[in-house]
């Protein structure tokens, strides 16, 4: 029986093919790297930042613990006169938030108290685009009146932190200001600025309501008016130590009694529940 010969191949540059196989490994290593490394430690890493952040927010030390809202409207008489020919009429929202800082026994610690108080990432939703819609730091000393306000510098609110009796004996309280031990509210103002203007009260009245009876006087609808308001809180304490709450205020003007209309609404919440907790940042 004849034995086949196998015959032996030869390659005429050896080099080449050495140098084509080791990019071909390469290749085969960064797809690897891409698809599967990649993936799996990025996967790993995002588990161990959720735990992070699950252990640092395990036990709370800030919440909204009460929200005051004051609503009313009002009417300005532009005309020159004072005929009540040329007004303008603006709604209006004393806001009040109360935070609870989870102090027992009168204990404050670094953990606890505010180094850092500011308010960024303001919105506000409604219907219509009728009027100036403005969200603003409002001194707690006007509250339940109408206060002309303007939009915040870089849409940020800055408070002074008051940390001492001597501090608060010279605050200048029409300037944003929040206590370190979280003793006052937040006191915020919206206003919703000519929403109507040239109104002029008919030839049968010669009076007109500088409340919220002004919004059903010149017929504007409620609905049109109705607003959402979302916003951050951001903390920081004495620990230097990062938190943050994203409110959002469902502002509803109506009620089974005719809201606003009869000139005001008073609404208040006692919020509970892990939801209404600062988030600590990692």
């Amino acid at each position: 029986m004849r034995k086949m010969k196998i015959k032996k191949i030869k390659l005429k540059n050896e080099r080449l093919v050495f140098s084509i196989l080791i990019i071909v490994l390469f290749l085969v290593f960064l797809l690897y790297y891409n698809f599967v490394f990649t993936v799996v430690w990025a996967r790993n890493s995002y588990a161990d930042q959720v735990i992070n952040i699950a252990e640092n927010n395990e036990t709370p030390v800030f919440a909204i613990q009460k929200i005051l809202l004051y609503s009313s409207a009002t009417a300005v008489d532009n005309s020159q006169d004072q005929s009540l020919k040329d007004m303008s009429i603006s709604q209006y929202t004393d806001i009040s938030i109360q935070i609870n800082n989870m102090v027992s026994n009168s204990e404050l610690t670094d953990e606890n108290t505010i180094k850092e108080l500011y308010i960024d990432n303001i919105e506000v939703t409604t219907n219509s685009d009728a009027g100036t819609k403005i969200l603003n730091y409002k001194s707690p000393m006007s509250a339940g009146k109408y206060e002309n306000l303007n939009a915040p510098n870089n849409g940020r609110i800055d408070f002074n932190i008051i940390n001492t009796n001597e501090q608060n004996e010279s605050a200048d309280y029409s300037q944003p200001t929040f206590y370190t031990d979280c003793s006052n509210p937040i006191t915020l103002g919206y206003i919703n600025k000519d929403i109507l203007t040239n109104y002029s009260v008919t030839q049968d009245e010669n009076t007109v309501s500088f409340n919220g009876k002004v919004l059903q006087e010149a017929n504007i609808n409620l609905d049109d008016i109705n607003y959402t308001l979302s916003f951050k809180i951001h903390i920081i304490n004495n620990l230097d130590e990062k938190f943050v709450y994203n409110m959002t205020l469902n502002v509803d003007l109506n009620d089974e009694n005719g809201g606003i209309y009869n000139g005001y609404v008073y609404k208040g919440k006692n919020p509970s529940g892990v939801e209404y907790n600062f988030f600590k940042e990692s």
